[in-house]
Parts: C-alpha cells; structure tokens; sequence
C-alpha cells in the first residue's frame, strides 16, 4: 500500500550537508497538524525531516538532503551533532500513551525502504531520541522502540545489529 505523502516546507533547516549516515527516531507528542504548523513556526527552531501520521500520511518537512532541527544536543556512533547525520523521523502522539499504530509501521517501511539500500541503511544507524540525548529525552517508549526494531528487522532481514545504550 502507498501511503500519501504531503509536502509541508519548514523554515527551521539547515544547510543542504547533511550526510544521511541513519536515522534517529521521535514521536511528536501533538497531533498530526499541529506538529506541522509548530514545524512551520520560525520562532519553534525544531523540525523533522519526516513526520507519520496514525494512518500512515506522511509529511515531509525538511529535503533529506538538508539538516533538520530535530536532535538537539545528542551522540550517536561516536560523534556529537546529530542533526548533521541522522535523519529525523517522527511518529505522530506520545508512544508512552498510545503505541505506534500498524499503519505508522507499515508507512515507516515504506520511507526506509527508499533509503535503506542507497543510504547503506542498517539496524545498526538507527537509535531513537532517548537513547542519543539520554537523561534529556524520553521518545520512544522502549517497548515502542523494540516493537519497531522487530519489525524493521522482519522487513529488512536484520541487516546490522541494533546498537546497545545504556540505561
């Protein structure tokens, strides 16, 4: 199934450098368009480079090839700056209340699956937020964020291993 794809431009971006080494994973907190429109605000600095709604809609905010403002101060694969190298996708809602939905799931296949083979994607240049910003983040939900591994390992044939964080 394709999913709709809408484009929704964020001034909040920057350079077109970024290096698309993985992908850093979130969860908006807020429903699908007012993520949008904070994403759109200026004032907000922050920006993803994807965002999925619970029925599988995706908005692209920022070109792949741009940074996003979406890491904040973070480490991931021994280097800080994580905007600069990890993609910024993001799942609609809070994943501590309500898991990612099935099509959420199906909808990030359908994005990684552009990526994964070009951008020599693996489990292992994928991480979430908590993980890269420990102490200061909480998204994903670790329960969210196993179930998501599964299912990208299922699709992809677990190319890589997912890396280990402490706790």
């Amino acid at each position: 199934m394709a999913y709709p794809v809408i484009e929704r431009p964020s001034p909040n971006r920057g350079p077109d450098t970024h290096e698309r080494l993985g992908v850093l994973f979130h969860h908006s907190q807020m429903g699908f368009e007012d993520t949008i429109n904070l994403m759109q605000n200026p004032a907000s600095q922050v920006s993803y480079h994807c965002l999925i709604a619970r029925d599988g809609t995706r908005c692209t905010l920022v070109p792949d090839t741009a940074v996003a403002w979406h890491a904040g101060p973070s480490r991931f694969m021994g280097r800080s700056r994580c905007n600069d190298f990890l993609l910024g996708l993001a799942f609609e809602g809070d994943t501590d209340v309500d898991p990612i939905s099935e099509d959420q799931l199906a909808s990030t296949i359908e994005w990684l699956s552009a990526r994964w083979g070009p951008l020599g994607l693996s489990l292992d240049r994928l991480a979430d937020h908590r993980q890269v910003s420990p102490g200061r983040k909480r998204d994903l939900n670790p329960s969210e964020w196993d179930r998501l591994l599964r299912a990208l390992a299922a699709h992809f044939g677990g190319s890589g291993s997912p890396p280990s964080f402490p706790s």
